[in-house]
């Protein structure tokens, strides 16, 4: 059960969690309702991979044994929505893996052999995963033994059905893991960097070019003095269709009944406070106290004068309270609060201390280590040299070679047992103490000046809705999908009662909506409606609850995959042409006002404009200050030769004249160097894009958003 915890502890989200019972019936309900079995194969295919079928029922059932896996992990029984996403997203990810990655390793031959993994599991090179779960939380190392023991618990039938499953898991992760680092492998092999490809990519970056331009931005033409035809549209359309691709979307208007605290909800917090007022005053056990009956948990840091709330600063430092005084209850931050001065202590802002650190990797060195420990302080409070047992015991060798001594630090900025130590100790007195990094011998050499400082424990009631608060705005929700059942009265009523409508465009997948606690219910109502209607949750109720919200919605446009038509689009391609008949009247104009012209200063003035500078810009500059993201100025600039002046460029946000006014070529840069960089580089983008590369080449489908 100890190694049982220690997973829990130390795993992390790794796999996700089993389905309720009801959202599996409604499933069910919803695929009995479209006159089809859960079973028939078309209704209950979740993924197709390159030809193959997932169905449902099998993908639900790797998400139920990873989501068993990972309550035992987390120590939880229920599983937030934002979790169950990576979850269902991973068993899609290892469905992938196995069925598509597993074609490619199958042709080339490649396999993890049971040397391998029993290398990865429990040998000399443990898988990093393994190692984070075995890893001794007192001294902070990798603990091989607790490995051995484990298995052996594991062979003898010692380990429950949830430790068994969890590490039969965590064998197929790992040894797919290693076929993956494998494949990469092969792939990063084949890799080779000519040193043509190398000189390229050294000359590509060419001049450093400094420049002074014009600019004429679109917005200089007024719009209404640009018409644009509807042919004009229709020929920018048809020659850029490929641009107008969409997906598929819905677009939403809610209104959002945002619950709040009442007046009630106030004064029974405010009551709540008042009569616990005397049992906390009494209570001589503080932390538990608040632990105990707080929303908040005991804060145990040390505060000096100026770092606690105004309030309660100068109740303790100019009006001098005592330990175990009480004030309040104060209003802050939507809470009401009680302060009781826990305790107080002349201590010091910064200390400088020196310690002896033994490093323990496994449990037996533990033991070894505290001795040693035990032995060395003696020493030292007899009065040996604690500078050269440091130099002949630390493990920290950057202290060890200053005799331990570890400099002056203030709170903050060592590990919290080494700083409660340091901080809490006389001058030369010597404590043991453990951390992550082993355990420590440590010395506080000098304080620094003292200063009465104080811990504050406080009782805080945080004032929240009440289950009547949220049935009164439940009501008020009700009441206004009642009255209005359509999209035509809900606009009027929104219009009448001056109530704030929102908007949102949804995809299939999504699973936020800005503002709204796990929204997913909602999203897949819009994906389920027809235009103009108002949508509904599972219980075929109008009102959806998302966290503090009762929304009603109605569905407002509708948009499927594909090309988009033109008059979907027709904003965007007015805008469009627009901007290019502006980018040729602008050019016309910079033209003419050049004429005769080599001064770039003189064209401003006749276009009047003003001229400015920008410097050192090369081929693989982004951005230029005040200019923004402009490639085709960049593109002009360092092909122009020194003091010659451009044609006119059209660019994202205007038309420019450039005149080059310096050009410094780059320095030459190291073949060899610029070689192992794009080395680099190329590997990196193998690692992470082979399987995008692979799933790209066959048909997937993912029909996941119609089932969660």
């Amino acid at each position: 059960m100890a190694t049982l915890q220690k997973i829990r502890n130390s795993a992390g989200i790794l796999i996700a969690g089993i389905i309720g019972l009801a959202l599996f019936s409604f499933i069910l309900s919803d695929l009995f309702q479209s006159g089809s079995s859960l079973f028939n194969r078309t209704k209950s295919e979740i993924v197709t991979i390159d030809g193959e079928s997932v169905q449902y029922t099998d993908f639900q059932k790797k998400v139920d044994e990873l989501g068993e896996i990972y309550k035992s992990n987390s120590g939880k029984s229920q599983v937030e929505e934002a979790e169950w996403v990576q979850i269902r997203d991973q068993v899609f990810q290892n469905f992938l893996r196995e069925k598509l990655m597993g074609k490619i390793y199958d042709k080339l031959g490649l396999a993890v052999t049971s040397e391998e993994l029993f290398d990865l599991m429990q040998g000399s090179n443990p898988h990093p995963i393994i190692q984070q779960i075995f890893t001794n939380p007192e001294t902070g190392q990798f603990d091989r033994s607790a490995v051995v023991n484990f298995l052996k618990n594991f062979e003898t039938g010692g380990l429950n059905e949830q430790q068994r499953s969890y590490w039969l898991y965590l064998e197929k992760e790992i040894a797919g893991s290693r076929l993956d680092s494998k494949y990469g492998n092969l792939i990063s092999k084949s890799l080779y960097i000519p040193e043509k490809e190398a000189k390229y990519s050294l000359d590509a970056k060419g001049n450093k070019v400094s420049f002074d331009y014009i600019s004429l931005p679109f917005s200089f033409i007024p719009d209404s003095t640009v018409k644009v035809t509807s042919d004009e549209l229709k020929k920018y359309y048809e020659k850029r269709e490929s641009e107008f691709k969409s997906e598929k979307t819905r677009t939403i208007e809610y209104i959002a009944f945002t619950v709040t605290p009442s007046s009630t909800d106030f004064s029974n917090s405010e009551k709540w406070i008042n009569e616990i007022r005397s049992d906390f005053s009494i209570t001589p056990e503080n932390i538990q106290f608040v632990n105990s009956n707080s929303d908040v948990s005991f804060d145990p840091t040390w505060h000096k004068a100026s770092t606690l709330p105004e309030n309660l600063d100068t109740w303790i430092f100019k009006n001098n309270a005592l330990v175990n005084d009480v004030i309040g209850p104060y209003f802050e931050n939507n809470s009401y609060k009680l302060a009781k001065l826990h305790t107080v202590k002349m201590l010091p802002d910064s200390v400088q201390a020196r310690h002896i650190l033994l490093k323990v990797n496994t449990q037996e060195e533990l033991g070894r280590a505290q001795s040693l420990a035990d032995s060395l302080k003696k020493l030292i409070v007899n009065g040996a040299d604690f500078a050269s047992l440091a130099r002949l015991y630390s493990t920290d060798t950057g202290s060890a070679i200053n005799g331990g001594d570890v400099g002056w630090f203030k709170r903050g900025m060592m590990v919290k047992s080494f700083e409660d130590s340091a901080f809490h100790s006389n001058v030369n007195e010597v404590k043991i103490t453990p951390s992550q990094f082993g355990i420590h011998i440590i010395q506080t050499t000098k304080l620094g000046p003292l200063s009465r400082q104080v811990q504050v424990a406080v009782l805080e009631r945080t004032v929240t809705p009440s289950t009547q608060t949220f049935q009164n705005y439940y009501g008020m929700a009700g009441k206004f999908v009642g009255e209005n059942t359509s999209k035509e009265k809900f606009d009027a009523a929104v219009t009448r009662d001056k109530l704030t409508k929102k908007v949102a465009v949804v995809r299939e997948a999504d699973i936020t909506i800005p503002g709204l606690d796990n929204p997913r219910g909602l999203v897949r109502a819009a994906f389920n409606a027809k235009k103009g209607t108002i949508l509904k949750n599972n219980d075929g109720s109008p009102i959806f609850e998302l966290g503090n919200n009762f929304v009603v919605a109605t569905l407002t446009e509708v948009t499927e995959e594909g090309t988009a038509p033109l008059n979907e689009v027709k904003g965007r391609v007015e805008l469009a042409v627009q901007k290019e008949k502006k980018g040729k009247m602008l050019t016309e104009k910079m033209k003419k006002a050049a004429e005769g012209k080599s001064d770039l200063a003189a064209i401003a003035a006749a276009l009047g404009s003003q001229m400015k500078n920008a410097g050192e810009i090369d081929f693989t500059t982004q951005f230029i200050p005040e200019l923004g993201m402009e490639p085709a100025v960049v593109g002009t600039a360092v092909a122009l030769g020194e003091n010659k002046i451009s044609e006119p460029v059209v660019g994202f946000n205007g038309v420019y004249l450039l005149k080059a006014t310096s050009v410094r070529p780059n320095a030459a840069g190291d073949v060899k160097e610029e070689k192992a960089r794009l080395a680099q580089e190329f590997l990196y983008r193998a690692g992470s894009q082979t399987m995008d590369i692979h799933r790209k080449a066959v048909d997937v489908e993912d029909k996941r958003a119609v089932f969660y």
